[in-house]
């Protein structure tokens, strides 16, 4: 047995295990004397299409104690994620859902809730979730709550990635979750149907975790409609990737929406650059920032320190790394840089081995001792792997903003599990011009760390600017960056005034010389096929202005009413906005406009006739009119892998390898009373 385990551990060379955190699920006060709410059924259905996601859940609850209870749930909050839809039907009767401000929603629930009258709320607890409140459930009554929110999922070196998070993160305060009993185990299956609908040919797809019960599969028309059973209850997170088809041309796509005769418009601007960024042969200095606090414990350390270990391997000579841990307090663990030689990767990597965690999170000290000791005449990047919960030391984003403008150094955010603190992560990263994910326990942090190499050791655009004239345009977010890696899509959203002909430009400076690339954008003055672009739009504005008052950029007052705003006229549950749950006679006599139900009704049209039309491209540099040449690049956008084996090949291999451990250590301990 331990021949064979040793074995396939060889040729996996590198798994992620789950966590054993509490997971998402109905919530009870621990000294209530209920029981928590039971998950009858859970049901997820996914449509991806054209650069974002809507995710729609279904979950139907009953009420197993012999009184009256309120029944809460708890959801991970996803990465830019805009709840839009909440209803909830008990018996033959469905409640829906409108946003109000935070205050209005707190106290119209409350009333409705000690009349007894069938109500809900939907708020957002921070970074960290969404929870539901369903009011004055009857013993053995069952209540489906159904919630829907929509994401942008941009394509990084031709693979998509979709998250759907389940696992709560372990980030929370002890006190909180000792308060709390959880139930998060359906009765029944856990199905998650999925849909991608791409305009690009597909290479192939891939879900660990999931086992297909259903599967209608077209990669060369871009279609790929799969149903999964999870059979880990709402304990997992379900991860999800798809590869876009090889030698695809770097382009530039524009997806617009505008009703008739509206004043102004909604669009999505999407730039892959297909430019030849070339290999940087000289040797680089790399410092990883290692959180070994105590909501690392478990796995979750494991995992950082064995994908830390491989990385070191896949390193060069005239390489150098420094290792910075922190728990309480940051610790420069390898005592300054040392040379990516064999001999000092094999000595390191027993050492990293050995870290444990314990204590709790100073972040910012760390990320000081990283921007030490700097040599001005080598490359230096950071590599920054944590759940991002600092809690001890400075901790204001304010702060964090001005330590790293003090140096012209990238960092490189992997935020593991859920419930992390994406405001300051984004902070962090976007002030020093590098990128920020999230590793989910169910996911890769290997494959995160050695994309994030791979985009190193390659040349990058600088100082990058977009530039739209003819059609005015307004309200943008992400048209200029520092730096935009191989593999990286620009993602910008804005708003236009009136339809007509664009030029669009991309400036960049590239090994030292200013290069722009340009073509011509039909804006339409007519478009109504994706009114989600709106909700899209308003949340990257949102998350513009939290990051505009975490820099102290902009009073908080000023960012938090900007938010709401947003959040009360495009209908989306923020910091400053909940989403209350009513029969329509409560909206009326509480005198609240119905802008949801509107909405929504544009938005299920737009996706009933989506689905039953062809797939459209929105590539924008193509031809228009008597043109003969209309592209912004001419060569093809970065693709994962190449060669004989592709590393989307090789992580497939390695997640069946992990699936045969874990079946056959199971079997090991059956057979041996384990």
């Amino acid at each position: 047995m331990k021949t064979t385990l040793s074995t396939l551990w060889m040729s996996a060379f590198f798994a992620l295990s789950a966590l054993t955190a509490s997971a998402a699920g109905t919530l009870t006060p621990a000294e209530s004397g209920c029981k928590p709410a039971e998950i009858v059924s859970h049901d997820v259905n996914v449509v991806i299409n054209n650069g974002f996601a809507k995710t729609e859940v279904i979950q139907q609850f009953r009420n197993r104690n012999n009184r009256t209870v309120e029944a809460i749930y708890s959801f991970p909050l996803p990465k830019s994620a805009s709840l839009s839809e909440v209803t909830v039907q008990i018996g033959e009767k469905t409640i829906n859902g409108e946003v109000v401000d935070k205050k209005t929603a707190n106290r119209v629930y409350g009333e409705e809730k000690q009349k007894g009258n069938n109500a809900a709320l939907a708020t957002k607890e921070g970074y960290q979730d969404f929870q539901f409140n369903i009011a004055n459930l009857a013993p053995d009554a069952s209540a489906t709550v159904r919630f829907v929110y929509y994401q942008p999922l941009p394509v990084d070196t031709g693979v998509v990635r979709y998250v759907y998070p389940l696992e709560e993160g372990g980030t929370k305060d002890h006190a909180a979750e000792a308060f709390w009993i959880r139930n998060s185990k359906p009765g029944g299956k856990t199905t998650l149907r999925i849909i991608v609908r791409s305009a690009w040919p597909l290479d192939g797809v891939r879900a660990p975790g999931g086992t297909v019960v259903d599967q209608k599969l077209d990669l060369k028309k871009g279609i790929a409609d799969i149903t999964y059973e999870l059979g880990n209850g709402l304990e997992r997170d379900f991860v999800f990737y798809y590869q876009l088809a090889s030698d695809l041309p770097g382009r530039l796509e524009v997806i617009p929406y505008k009703k008739a005769g509206a004043k102004e418009g909604t669009f999505l601007m999407v730039l892959t650059p297909g430019i030849d960024l070339k290999p940087i042969t000289s040797g680089a200095d790399y410092a990883f920032v290692l959180d070994c606090s105590g909501s690392m414990h478990g796995n979750k350390i494991r995992t950082l320190c064995e994908g830390v270990v491989r990385t070191l391997e896949k390193m060069q000579p005239a390489d150098r790394f420094r290792i910075i841990t922190f728990d309480s307090s940051a610790s420069d663990f390898t005592r300054g840089w040392v040379a990516a030689t064999p001999e000092n990767i094999r000595k390191w990597s027993r050492k990293i081995s050995s870290l444990t965690s314990c204590g709790s999170t100073n972040l910012y000290d760390a990320m000081k001792m990283a921007l030490s000791k700097l040599d001005a005449d080598r490359i230096t990047s950071i590599i920054l792997v944590t759940d991002g919960v600092t809690n001890t030391g400075i901790v204001t984003p304010k702060a964090f903003h001005k330590l790293m403008k003090s140096a012209d150094v990238r960092v490189f955010g992997f935020l593991m599990g859920n419930s992390a603190n994406w405001p300051l992560m984004r902070t962090i990263c976007n002030v020093s011009g590098g990128f920020y994910e999230g590793v989910s326990n169910n996911d890769d942090i290997l494959g995160k760390l050695m994309l994030a190499k791979s985009k190193i050791v390659f040349e990058s655009l600088h100082d990058v600017r977009v530039k739209i004239s003819g059609v005015p345009t307004y309200d943008l977010t992400g048209e200029s960056l520092k730096k935009l890696y191989r593999g990286q899509q620009l993602v910008i959203f804005g708003k236009y005034r009136k339809g007509g002909v664009a030029d669009v430009s991309l400036t960049v400076r590239l090994s030292g010389r200013e290069q722009t690339y340009q073509c011509r954008v039909d804006f339409p003055e007519n478009a109504q096929e994706n009114p989600e672009l709106e909700r899209l739009w308003a949340m990257s504005r949102i998350e513009m202005f939290e990051d505009m008052a975490n820099a102290g950029l902009t009073p908080k007052e000023e960012a938090n009413s900007a938010i709401r705003d947003l959040g009360l006229q495009y209908q989306l549950v923020t910091d400053e906005t909940s989403m209350l749950v009513l029969s329509d006679e409560a909206f009326d006599s509480y005198k609240i406009e119905r802008r949801n139900r509107t909405r929504i009704a544009e938005e299920h049209a737009a996706q009933s006739r989506r689905m039953s039309a062809p797939i459209r491209n929105y590539r924008a540099d193509v031809p228009r009119g008597g043109e003969s040449e209309n592209r912004m690049f001419n060569g093809n956008a970065p693709r994962l892998g190449g060669g004989a084996v592709s590393p989307f090949l090789v992580l497939i291999a390695m997640v069946l390898a992990i699936t045969a451990i874990n079946a056959a250590g199971a079997k090991w301990k059956t057979e041996n009373g384990k």
